[in-house]
């Protein structure tokens, strides 16, 4: 078959993935759509994956996706005609110490925050239901009923088939080999059948993936793994509706496949696949292939599973499959537009959990394509919560490898990653080492976590319950409120915009009023065409035609890549990345204006530096950007420093607090002090699914100013209805009980929605959590006051009350300024 010279929307890759994008094109969009597919159908990973369907992840979006795909496979063959292999056969999750009994409570609590009932067994109900296990060992486990089990090669071809149906042109046997680019456009995909024409492409190449982007640029951060399973004889008992099986402590599951079992394991030495070409790339001709059985290193998994399933012992083994698998390093699959190239959509890295995602990950990323921005919150998964750090090969083998090991570990609160580390540290990491200073890491960057006094060895010591920084961290807590201290965010991203019409660009971009004065300071989100939070930061307008913006570490590309995709290309704008130009110092407490007038000629009073401001002062001989900003409600600034003074103007700021009992602080007292005051953390609390209006921000958008902006039309159309749902705070007493976020929220006694973020406020001596109420009626200020709350946590039920204003609120530092 001949290759067409243009295409609306090439998609590569004819894996479940490449087939489901293609499939949700052409039905839900009846877009021009080619696949390519450089072998045959279900060749690189689908074809030999296991199969196992799971849907609950910590994110409801992308639970919602994954329920997406059962409901999707549940129907497929009815549309088709082709059967898919789908058996909805439950899914059992073991449990065998407190811990992890702790972990699935939580689960069953998520579950039920987002519409999923999951149930708690007993050990004597699970043997029941599966009578072959061992269960001696048992603390219980969670069922989920509508979990089930697919043949990944079935799904695809009725999926290639559905795209067909509706008018998609699949090409088997068509190997990409380049791209021509315009001014940063793929124009034209070049092939080694000829060239096709093409207004966008969707990446969906598998363990392919990362090579294919380097063709136009791109950096996908993929490593593919050895991952093994085995496929064994006939076993007496063991019934075809045999609910899956996951065995976390064991580190192992089991489905049921043609009266015997598919085992396999996700172990803590995994075997990354490095091959002698370039970079460590896959063949072209491993389409089909696999790698050679190694019972040396699935031994241990063969031991666990004998153990749970002592019949195993005696059956024989009909296959052992040795196949790469992409993983990713954090492990969460990859979706979205890449920031290097505006047209070219990536789905990939899906973890070995390709085939529950398949359906939904196809649905959501078809979406994409065509609107150019995502249809849910999908942060989690976005191509663009990487950095230039993740173009390092050897960084993401390692990280890979331990998100790798920990698939099946106990997924403790905070819990951080070890590997590549120290990678990224400011000038103050060594001076902070010796203040104590317990780290963590954000898109590479080092940063306090905490400060563990000299009876308390500095490092974290995790657990489900209260660890061992809490009370430290509450001494960091009281002192901000009662004194001052001082936080490292070097690793703030930040960039420049400058340009005659720079103003425009923002005004454009930004939902709040930046058009404001030389020296005033902005705290804005930027929306969708739908009205979501896409980004939430800071602007300063340092000049006419110049401006700083501030937002988180972890936000760096996404929120570059936002604005300048939102930028318009006739517009004279420059938009530069300078966070590694500034260290950024924050001082913040009662007694942070006595520090900083101790180290500058500048009046840093309140009538000439006031709230929202943004002011060029000297420290040390150093000339300092001083934002008059919080975000820990107390007095405070943030001080950007030109990167290389940074540890001088710490050490002075030092010298000149130590009569005010200054002190280092870090993060995870910010967060309990941000709890405290209300103040929304995006990515959590404030998601691209979110209005301003129904997140209580309503006030940092300039509906009253006659100015067009990014989302007006969406809020404008929403503005006049009643909100369905509600940002609101929470309190319980019970100093024992965590709250972590996805608790749900219950009213009179009925579920109205779940926790966003939750922590402990050490001033107000009690347990916060933000969520959202939902009522398909409305969202009142009276119906939010006059119901009875409680929250479920680790499926207890626990009294709590609402706020609907901020918990800690202080003559001081307002963030509406």
């Amino acid at each position: 078959m001949t290759l067409p010279v243009y295409a609306e929307i090439v998609v590569i890759g004819g894996g479940i993935i490449g087939c489901s994008t293609a499939y949700h094109l052409a039905r839900d969009h009846k877009a021009d759509v080619v696949l390519l597919e450089q072998g045959k159908l279900t060749s690189g990973s689908t074809w030999h994956a296991a199969g196992l369907v799971g849907q609950l992840r910590s994110s409801a979006s992308i639970t919602r996706v994954l329920k997406y795909s059962v409901d999707l496979y549940k129907g497929l063959e009815a549309e088709t005609g082709l059967a898919t292999g789908w058996k909805m056969t439950g899914c059992l999750r073991l449990a065998t110490n407190a811990d992890r009994w702790i972990e699935y409570k939580r689960l069953a609590t998520t579950a039920k925050s987002f519409g999923m009932e999951m149930q708690l067994l007993s050990p004597a109900e699970v043997k029941a239901m599966w009578p072959l296990l061992a269960t001696g060992d048992l603390v219980g486990a969670n069922w989920l009923p509508t979990d089930g089990q697919a043949n990944p090669s079935d799904i695809t071809q009725s999926l290639a088939k559905g795209a067909r149906m509706h008018g998609a042109r699949l090409f088997e046997d068509v190997r990409v080999t380049g791209f021509d680019m315009q001014e940063g456009r793929i124009t034209t995909v070049k092939t080694n059948r000829g060239d096709i024409a093409c207004d966008k492409v969707v990446n969906c190449a598998g363990q392919w993936a990362r090579q294919v982007g380097a063709l136009a640029g791109i950096n996908v951060p993929l490593q593919a793994v050895k991952h093994q399973y085995i496929v064994t004889e006939r076993i007496d008992g063991l019934a075809s509706d045999a609910p899956t099986i996951r065995d976390p402590d064991r580190r192992i599951y089991f489905k049921e496949e043609v009266g015997g079992l598919v085992m396999g394991g996700y172990e803590p030495n995994p075997q990354a696949w490095t091959t002698g070409l370039p970079g460590g790339d896959a063949p072209d001709d491993w389409q089909f292939r696999l790698f050679d059985d190694d019972y040396d290193h699935f031994e241990q998994h063969m031991n666990q599973a004998i153990t749970r399933v002592p019949a195993l012992e005696t059956v024989g083994v009909k296959q052992m499959i040795n196949g790469p698998e992409s993983f990713t390093p954090d492990g969460n699959f990859i979706l979205g537009v890449a920031p290097e190239c505006v047209n070219m959509f990536v789905g990939a890295g899906f973890n070995a959990f390709g085939i529950a995602a398949g359906g939904g990950a196809g649905w959501v990323l078809a979406q994409w394509v065509v609107d150019g921005e995502a249809p849910l919150d999908l942060w989690v998964v976005d191509i663009r919560r990487f950095s230039d750090l993740h173009r390092d090969r050897q960084w993401v083998r390692d990280r890979t490898l331990e998100a790798y090991g920990k698939h099946y570990t106990i997924g403790f609160p905070h819990e951080e990653y070890a590997t590549g580390r120290p990678r990224i540290v400011s000038p103050l990491y060594e001076r902070l080492q010796k203040h104590r200073a317990v780290f963590g890491s954000k898109l590479g960057w080092e940063r306090p976590n905490w400060f563990a006094p000299e009876s308390v060895e500095p490092k974290d010591i995790y657990s489900m319950g209260r660890q061992n920084w809490f009370s430290p961290v509450g001494d960091e807590h009281r002192h901000v409120r009662e004194h001052v201290g001082i936080f490292d965010q070097s690793s703030f991203a930040k960039y420049e915009m400058t340009g005659a019409d720079a103003l425009k660009a923002l005004d454009w971009i930004c939902a709040n009023d930046v058009a404001k004065p030389v020296g005033r300071l902005t705290y804005t989100q930027l929306l969708n065409t739908r009205g979501g939070i896409e980004a939430d930061l800071t602007v300063a307008r340092l000049g006419e035609d110049r401006f700083y913006v501030v937002t988180g570490t972890g936000f760096r590309t996404h929120d570059f890549s936002w604005i300048g995709d939102h930028v318009g290309n006739e517009l004279d704008v420059t938009l530069t990345d300078v966070t590694e130009d500034f260290g950024t110092l924050s001082l913040m407490g009662p007694r942070a204006r006595d520090v900083l007038a101790a180290v500058t000629d500048a009046d840093v009073s309140n009538t000439a530096f006031p709230f929202g401001y943004v002011r060029e002062i000297s420290i040390a001989g150093t000339t300092v950007r001083a934002l008059r900003v919080t975000y820990v409600g107390e007095l405070g600034w943030e001080l950007h420093v030109p990167i290389a003074a940074t540890g001088e103007i710490f050490d002075a700021l030092m010298a000149a607090g130590e009569e005010h009992s200054i002190r280092p602080v870090g993060y995870r007292a910010l967060e309990s002090l941000r709890l405290e005051k209300g103040y929304r953390a995006w990515g959590s609390d404030i998601t691209p699914n979110d209005t301003p209006q129904e997140a209580g921000l309503g006030w940092a958008v300039k509906l009253r100013k006659n100015t067009d902006f990014l989302g007006r039309r969406a809020l404008e159309e929403i503005g006049g209805a009643v909100l369905k749902k509600r940002f609101a705070g929470f309190t319980v007493d019970d100093c024992e009980i965590v709250l972590l976020g996805r608790e749900t929220i219950l009213r009179n006694s009925e579920p109205v929605g779940y926790l966003t973020s939750g922590g402990y406020g050490y001033t107000v001596g009690k347990n916060i959590g933000y969520g959202y109420v939902r009522n398909a009626d409305g969202v009142s200020d009276d119906f939010l006051t006059c119901g009875d709350y409680e929250l479920v946590v680790a499926m207890e039920r626990t009294p709590a009350k609402i706020h609907l204003e901020p918990l800690y609120d202080p003559a001081g530092e307002r963030i509406r300024a």
